[in-house]
């Protein structure tokens, strides 16, 4: 189960910082008003978070997804911290740690097949 765990998180991590670097592209060009070259690299960036969501282990994508989001918060909050420089705070990591436990849940959970 741990190696399972580690396996796709091998995945996720790298899938969620894809997805987050790409819509980092779009947010630079819409709100720090920076060229509209940055959509290019983040459209690329945003097909290999796509790419990368395919090779995690749940045969359900709802599944993979929601599991991933739990990801995705984390690392979002990481994003925060080390690219735009804002320490999350107390509640941030309190919310993120939820949801991280949600899926974890999720992912090692026995469901019907």
């Amino acid at each position: 189960m741990v190696q399972k765990f580690m396996r796709d998180f091998l995945f996720y991590v790298p899938a969620a910082l894809a997805e987050i670097g790409g819509c980092f592209s779009f947010w630079a060009w819409l709100k720090l008003n920076k060229s509209p070259l940055w959509l290019f690299p983040g459209a690329v960036s945003l097909a290999l978070f796509a790419y990368l969501l395919t090779k995690t282990s749940p045969d359900d994508a709802g599944r993979s997804f929601a599991t991933y989001g739990g990801i995705y918060i984390v690392m979002s909050l990481v994003w925060m911290g080390v690219v735009e420089g804002k320490k999350p705070d107390h509640w941030d990591i309190l919310g993120a740690s939820i949801c991280l436990v949600g899926a974890m849940i999720i992912l090692f959970s026995p469901h019907n097949r």
